[in-house]
């Protein structure tokens, strides 16, 4: 499982878990408050109907006195009231009053008169001076059948009970209130679930990418790919050019080690030519070997010159990762100057240039110079192959999101079991004309240069004959 994978897991875990407690712990305290509202709304209520009734109690017409007729009134009233989008049209309240003998006197329903409420709590308790209260169901299989009953005693002017007033009212007027308020905490917590889930995928995607792309660096690092510090933020970023810095430590050591390892062993023979060769310009010899002598040793100095300034430019492409100062370059223009100054050298190898460039090339972005000597090396390396009279044609043409550039030559061709070779540094192939082998790093060169830009480079070998380099580069 992916890092990000698991941190998104992990992340909406915590929160869905945190989530669904505090739903659960809304959702159960909705009720129960709002019950608790209700009752202290009935407190209130029954305290002061306890007061109206008081005069008519102490007449001994609570029944059919004044208190009476307003509460007959009051049950008759349309309220017309909208309350939090939900209409009331009656009163709910049922309003019961019992003597000192916990008798029913009075009930604004009229279903249990003269009745014996002593033993309800809201009754027993009140008549013994405490607060009085309770919830009963009318239906004992019905939870939603539940009536909350709320008493206050009737005094009489020397503070006497004399009596109790107990409001009632059904929990199920408060029902909608209640599955309305549920139903608002569960919709707020599944957008907070929803949101939650948005920020973790979103944190995850952040949190995956980053990391991502340093793996893919790391990766590219270690098969010896050329690949450029990945962009990143924060601590990532730190990470990135940490190990950035130890890539460049670790490659330059390796670096210098097998430079010196392969320099070393491509020095070995001309070295071994120049030394055979002082060693007998030392005794006294005949002028013409003298002269092939001399000439050996200056044909060997030059080509030890040519390995040696070759590799310093293949290495300075290898070791470098990037670009540091592109520009918009005119391929056409490139192409020509690198035509122009291969003129005089194919001109003495008896080799005519052709060129087919196409003069609506896109710009390029990136080393003039370095593609100068790319396309120079891919010249000089087909006037090498190629017979005197030879022709060497240089195509430059736009091919899909890029531009490539084609030198061919009507030489003998690559045999098979070079073809894979011929990039490798060092590896070269005698030329037809001398028998000579260069150093071997042009082509090698070519292909550094290529990747540098973000291109590729191959060989192959045509039908006609002959060998056709081809470079291809992106635009834009």
């Amino acid at each position: 499982m992916k890092i990000g994978l698991r941190i998104l897991l992990g992340y909406f875990l915590i929160v869905a878990i945190a989530g669904i407690l505090l739903m659960r712990v809304f959702v159960q305290e909705v009720k129960p408050g709002v019950r608790q509202a209700m009752e202290d709304t009935l407190a209130d209520t029954a305290n002061v109907l306890a007061e109206l009734a008081a005069d008519d109690m102490l007449a001994g017409r609570i029944g059919d006195g004044r208190f009476a007729a307003r509460i007959a009134d009051l049950r008759q009233r349309e309220l017309g009231a909208r309350i939090w989008n939900f209409d009331k049209d009656a009163v709910s309240y049922r309003i019961t009053v019992t003597d000192a003998n916990g008798i029913v006197a009075y009930d604004s329903a009229g279903l249990d008169l003269g009745r014996d409420n002593s033993r309800w709590n809201d009754v027993y308790r009140t008549l013994r001076g405490e607060y009085g209260a309770r919830s009963t169901r009318s239906d004992p299989d019905d939870d939603s059948s539940s009536v909350m009953y709320v008493a206050a005693p009737i005094l009489d002017d020397a503070g006497g009970i004399i009596g109790v007033l107990t409001v009632s009212k059904p929990n199920r007027t408060i029902e909608p209130f209640i599955l309305r308020s549920e139903r608002i905490v569960r919709r707020w917590g599944l957008v907070l679930l929803g949101a939650a889930l948005g920020i973790g995928l979103l944190a995850a995607w952040w949190l995956s990418r980053q990391l991502g792309g340093l793996q893919r660096y790391a990766r590219a690092v270690t098969e010896g790919e050329r690949a450029s510090l990945p962009r990143s933020a924060g601590e990532f970023r730190d990470l990135g050019l940490a190990l950035e810095t130890m890539r460049d430590r670790l490659e330059g050591k390796q670096y210098v080690e097998r430079y010196v390892h392969d320099l070393t062993h491509e020095l070995k023979s001309p070295l071994t030519a120049i030394r055979g060769a002082a060693e007998l310009l030392e005794g006294p010899l005949p002028e013409a070997d003298r002269l092939r002598f001399v000439g050996t040793i200056r044909a060997q100095g030059e080509r030890l010159t040519q390995t040696i300034d070759k590799l310093l430019a293949l290495a300075a492409v290898e070791h470098r990762q990037r670009i540091e100062q592109p520009e918009d370059i005119d391929a056409a223009e490139v192409a020509a100057e690198a035509v122009a100054d291969a003129t005089v050298r194919a001109a003495d190898a008896g080799v005519r240039i052709e060129t087919r460039i196409d003069a609506s090339l896109p710009p390029l972005r990136g080393d003039r110079f370095l593609l100068r000597q790319m396309l120079g090396n891919l010249l000089d390396n087909a006037i090498d192959f190629s017979p005197e009279g030879g022709v060497v044609s240089l195509v430059a043409d736009a091919g899909g999101e890029g531009l490539r550039f084609e030198v061919s030559d009507e030489g003998p061709g690559v045999p098979d079991y070079a073809i894979e070779r011929v990039f490798e540094r060092f590896y070269s192939l005698p030329r037809p004309r001398t028998q000579a082998r260069s150093s071997g790093l042009g082509l090698g060169f070519v292909r550094e240069v290529a990747a540098l830009h973000g291109g590729e480079a191959v060989l192959r070998n045509r039908p006609e004959g002959g060998a056709a380099a081809s470079v291809w580069l992106p635009v834009g």
